[in-house]
């Protein structure tokens, strides 16, 4: 399997795991909108390793979103996207972090990692998962 569609599996692992945790309680919203943000971040690093880019190690979607655009400047489409998932790394990461999260928040996150991973996934000619269903 080329290195990217590697990136790609395990981004879609992500977004499968926000999914199921949406569907879950309460009490995982936090857990999914991790995913989604884990979800954007595999993705667009799987882009630059189709790009023949070695991606940083970094969490910052910012960054790896503009160095996607130096590579294709059509994905600049995703910025204001993106902006949405950037919180989710961080913020509910450890115990003492806390921030309040409701289930439109969530539903939206993961709509704009669908978004994301299938835009990047076709780009790649990957064909995305027959399964995954757009909010």
């Amino acid at each position: 399997m080329p290195e990217h569609n590697a990136w790609l599996v395990k981004a879609h692992s992500d977004l499968k795991s926000a999914r199921k945790l949406f569907k879950d309680d309460d009490e995982t919203l936090d857990t999914a909108a991790y995913h989604t943000q884990q979800c954007a971040e595999k993705t667009l690093k799987a882009f630059l390793v189709f790009g023949h880019q070695t991606p940083p190690k970094t969490h910052d979607l910012e960054k790896l979103l503009e160095r996607c655009v130096a590579l294709d400047q059509s994905l600049k489409l995703l910025a204001d996207d993106i902006i949405t998932l950037i919180p989710y790394a961080t913020y509910s990461r450890y115990p003492d972090d806390y921030f309040e999260i409701y289930r439109s928040d969530v539903e939206a996150a993961i709509a704009i990692a669908q978004k994301v991973f299938k835009l990047i996934s076709t780009k790649i000619n990957m064909k995305p998962d027959p399964t995954l269903k757009i909010f």
